[in-house]
């Protein structure tokens, strides 16, 4: 199946800080957070070097990602950190598995 939407998790060296997001280019995506980090540190994900994915999910449509998104985003960081360590159980920077 071909995803054309993604939700993604993004954290930092030491996977104190978790940022959601949707994209529809996950590769693009990635490499903004890293250029976010290493320059403008005006965003969320930059100013806390959210540069390590280590979680997502595909979707058909823009709609579905977005819902998905809103729905992580009011969890408590106890329920993501559960899937994401289902999904990633060692917590490993899965960006060298999308770009």
């Amino acid at each position: 199946m071909l995803y054309n939407h993604f939700v993604y998790i993004m954290t930092n060296e030491y996977r104190t800080t978790l940022y959601i997001g949707m994209t529809s280019n996950i590769q693009r995506r990635i490499a903004q957070h890293y250029s976010d980090s290493q320059n403008a540190k005006k965003s969320f994900a930059g100013k806390y070097n959210c540069i390590y994915l280590v979680y997502y999910e595909g979707f058909e449509s823009a709609k579905g990602a977005i819902a998905r998104e809103k729905e992580l985003k009011k969890w408590r960081r106890e329920k993501k950190k559960k899937l994401i360590s289902e999904f990633n159980p060692k917590w490993e920077s899965l960006n060298n598995q999308i770009v």
